[in-house]
C-alpha cells in the first residue's frame, strides 16, 4: 500500500470546491447582470451539468485505456483553464453558451477521476474518505463566504477574476497528485453493463439522478430567490455556507455513522431530510429562522447522501471498474439529473413561480425515496 497524498489530495479537493463555492452561488447573478431571462440562465447554468452526461465517460474510458487518470486531470485542468478564459472576451449569451460548454466539458473529467484515485489509495479504509473530501467542503465555504462579501462592495465583474483564481489553483494542485496503483480485483472481468443492471444498482442510480434533479432549482435560483427577498449577499455566501459546514459534520461522522447504521438506511433519510428542506425553502423564504434550518439540512441533503454515494459506488464497482463506476455515476447523477433539472428550473421559476418549484424538487426527491425503500439491498 501506497502512503496517501493526504495534503496534496486535498488541496485539488479544496479548489474544485472553492471554484464551484464561486460558481454556483453567484454565477446566475453575473449571468442576470447581462439582463438574460430566467430561461436563458437555467440553460447557461444547466451547461455544467449538460456535459457530466457524457464527458466523465470518454474521460474515464480514455483513463482506463492509457491506465493514467492522473494524467488526464492534469491535462483537463489546463484546457479547462484556457476555456474559461473566455468569459472575458465576450457577453452574449451565444457567445457564453459556447464557453461554458467547452469550460464545462473539461471541468467534468476531474472529479470522477479524482474520487477513484482517492478511494484507491484508500483501499480498505474508505471510512477515511471524510477526513480527505472535507477540505473540498472547508474551500466551497471560504469561497462562498468571501465572494459574498467582495461582491457587497465590489462590482458583480469581480466574480470572473475570483473564479480565474480558483481554477489556476486546480491546475497547481492537479500537477502534484501522484498516480495511485490499481489493485487487481476479481470482479475486473465483470462487465460494467452487467453489474449495472443489478436491480440494487439501477434503483441507486435513478435515485441518486432524481436527488440531483431536484436540487437544480436550487443550484440555479437559490441565490436571485434570496436577493429578491431582501437577503444581502453577504448573508446569502453564510446561508451558503453554513449548509456546508454542516456537511463538514457529517463527513468527520461517517466512520461512526457506518458501524450504527447501514448504508441504505442513511441514504433513506438523506433523502426524508431533502423533502422537508425543499419544502421550507420553497414556502418559508420569508422567515430567516426556516431558511436557516433548511441549509442545516444540506448536511443531510448532500454530505450523508454523498459520502453514502461514493462508499456505494466503491463497494458496487471494484478494481479497475471503479473509474467508470465514478464515471457513470456522475453522468447520470450530476450529469443527467443536474441537467434535467437545471432546465425544469427554468421553466418552472417563470410557469409555476419558486413555492411550486420547490414542491416539485421535493416530489421529485420522495419518488427517489421510494426506490431506496423499494430496491436496494438492505445490507449495505
Amino acid at each position: 500500500m501506497h502512503p496517501i497524498p493526504y495534503w496534496r489530495l486535498s488541496g485539488f479537493y479544496f479548489f474544485h470546491f472553492a471554484f464551484i463555492g464561486a460558481f454556483a452561488p453567484y454565477w446566475s447573478l453575473y449571468l442576470k447582470s447581462l439582463s438574460f431571462s430566467a430561461f436563458q440562465i437555467g440553460v447557461l447554468m444547466s451547461l455544467l451539468h449538460v456535459t457530466r452526461i457524457f464527458a466523465p465517460a470518454a474521460w474515464g474510458w480514455l483513463a482506463d485505456h492509457i491506465g493514467k487518470r492522473v494524467v488526464i486531470v492534469q491535462a483537463a485542468a489546463v484546457t479547462g483553464l484556457i476555456s474559461y478564459c473566455g468569459v472575458f472576451l465576450g457577453e452574449s449569451f451565444a457567445w457564453l453558451f459556447v464557453v461554458m460548454l467547452l469550460m464545462s466539458f473539461f471541468w467534468s473529467a476531474s472529479l470522477p477521476l479524482i474520487e477513484a484515485t482517492t478511494l484507491s489509495y484508500l483501499g480498505a479504509s474508505t471510512a477515511r474518505y471524510g477526513r480527505i473530501r472535507v477540505w473540498g467542503s472547508v474551500g466551497f465555504i471560504c469561497a462562498v463566504t468571501g465572494i459574498g462579501y467582495m461582491l457587497d462592495f465590489m462590482d458583480i465583474a469581480s466574480l470572473l477574476w475570483a473564479v480565474l483564481g480558483f481554477k489556476l489553483g486546480i491546475v497547481i494542485f492537479s500537477r502534484q497528485i501522484p498516480e495511485a496503483v490499481v489493485m487487481v480485483h476479481p470482479a475486473d472481468t465483470l462487465p460494467v453493463r452487467q453489474i449495472f443492471k443489478r436491480p440494487e444498482v439501477l434503483a441507486f442510480f435513478a435515485a441518486c439522478m432524481l436527488m440531483a434533479l431536484a436540487h437544480g432549482p436550487y443550484y440555479t435560483f437559490y441565490s436571485i430567490y434570496l436577493v429578491e427577498h431582501g437577503y444581502s449577499k453577504s448573508i446569502i455566501g453564510w446561508l451558503w455556507a453554513i449548509g456546508v459546514i454542516c456537511e463538514i459534520g457529517v463527513f468527520f461522522l461517517m466512520p461512526q455513522l457506518m458501524h450504527r447504521f447501514r448504508l441504505k438506511q442513511v441514504m433513506a433519510f438523506s433523502f426524508g431530510c431533502a423533502i422537508v428542506r425543499f419544502l421550507m425553502i420553497g414556502w418559508g423564504v420569508e422567515w430567516p429562522s426556516v431558511v436557516l434550518a433548511a441549509q442545516i439540512l444540506h448536511a443531510a441533503t448532500y454530505g450523508a447522501h454523498h459520502a453514502t454515494a461514493m462508499l456505494l459506488i466503491h463497494h458496487y464497482f471494484r478494481g479497475r471498474n471503479q473509474a467508470k463506476g465514478q464515471a457513470l455515476y456522475t453522468s447520470l447523477t450530476f450529469g443527467l439529473g443536474g441537467t434535467l433539472g437545471g432546465l425544469f428550473s427554468g421553466y418552472g421559476w417563470e410557469r409555476l413561480g419558486p413555492g411550486l418549484t420547490f414542491t416539485m424538487s421535493a416530489a421529485a426527491v420522495l419518488l427517489g425515496l421510494v426506490l431506496v425503500a423499494w430496491k436496494m439491498d438492505a445490507d449495505h
